[in-house]
């Protein structure tokens, strides 16, 4: 099994839906989750290879309610070292 690293961003609700796209794109990314302020855990976006477009939609548009919702979040990213 491959070796998994994490890093976290941090943003602010209007560059959330531009980061999550930007990083479903670089597709060595497993799971993708955004936190609150508080840290509380809002949603996990599980990234299987070949996830793009049309399947990946409903997922962005809810990353994009949330993103009307937050001031500031956090988004940790695991991805295959």
């Amino acid at each position: 099994m491959a070796e998994r690293q994490h890093e976290e961003f941090k943003v602010n609700g209007e560059e959330l839906l531009k980061k999550v796209k930007s990083l479903v794109q670089e597709g060595n990314i497993r799971r993708i989750t955004i936190q609150n302020k508080d840290g509380k855990s809002l949603i996990e976006i599980p990234l299987t290879v070949g996830v793009i477009g049309v399947v990946l939609a409903p997922t962005l548009a809810a990353v994009g309610a949330i993103a009307a919702l937050v001031t500031e979040c956090t988004i940790t990213v695991e991805r295959e070292k």
